[in-house]
């Protein structure tokens, strides 16, 4: 292996999800980036001062997937291709991230936040009652001066209780905004992902020519334990080639 520099040391104990996210920026294109395998577990606690423990979970939640593979007797090998992947669409990720990855910056305009009743799917999707006030966020997302999806978040009102909603910077990704605002992270996606033509009006603010599709993604968005907390109804357009990793173990 070559050699590296050191990483940036934090004091104290790093969560494996902080550890987690740390590695992978280094993998893509930090002191690992033309590595093909990682240090020992004792070597990256060491370089990172947090414990083995730590760092053998931030590395398990990281082989799962896909991006490096413990092998006995030879160590942590980086999965290079899997690595250099863009658009994932079996991770969780905020399209933020999905259009950086791409090398674009995203923006957000058209946004309007208001109140409105939930009707019988959405009342059911987040497990409320049916008429209950929700929070309605529709924006279009643009990378760097494309416009490549346009987003619904329907949010239980109840949860920003005591908060000004004007206060609140809705242009953010909506998982910030939940752990910020309501304590609440979300641990699990489940999404259904239709090709479909869309409205006309939402085709004409992204841009799309009469023979493009878009992809529908209505996403339900469950915090631990397997709580509800968002659903969203998002078009995203043919700038995305979203590819999935399918691992056969």
């Amino acid at each position: 292996m070559e050699s590296m520099q050191a990483l940036p040391h934090f004091g104290g104990k790093l969560m494996s999800a902080q550890v987690s996210t740390l590695l992978m920026r280094e993998l893509k294109s930090g002191i690992f980036s033309n590595c093909k395998k990682l240090p020992s577990e004792m070597e990256l606690a060491n370089m990172l001062g947090v414990s083995r423990t730590v760092i053998r979970d931030s590395l398990s939640d990281i082989e799962r997937e896909g991006f490096i593979e413990r092998v006995r007797g030879i160590g942590t090998v980086i999965n290079r291709s899997v690595v250099n992947m863009t658009h994932r669409l079996d991770l969780k990720l905020e399209y933020s991230d999905l259009i950086r990855e791409g090398g674009h910056i995203p923006h957000t305009d058209l946004l309007h936040v208001s109140l409105v009743s939930a009707s019988e799917h959405i009342a059911a999707a987040l497990g409320i009652k049916s008429g209950a006030t929700l929070i309605k966020c529709d924006k279009r997302i643009l990378a760097n001066n494309i416009p490549v999806i346009y987003s619904s978040d329907y949010l239980s009102a109840e949860m920003f209780s005591g908060i000004e909603l004007h206060e609140i910077n809705w242009s953010e990704p909506i998982f910030d905004i939940l752990e910020r605002c309501c304590g609440l992270t979300v641990a699990t996606d489940v999404t259904e992902i239709t090709p479909v033509i869309g409205p006309a009006e939402i085709r004409r603010m992204l841009n799309c020519s009469n023979e493009n599709a878009l992809l529908k993604m209505e996403e339900r968005s469950y915090s631990r334990p397997t709580h509800p907390v968002l659903y969203s109804i998002s078009y995203y357009t043919e700038f995305f080639n979203f590819k999935i990793l399918r691992k056969k173990f």
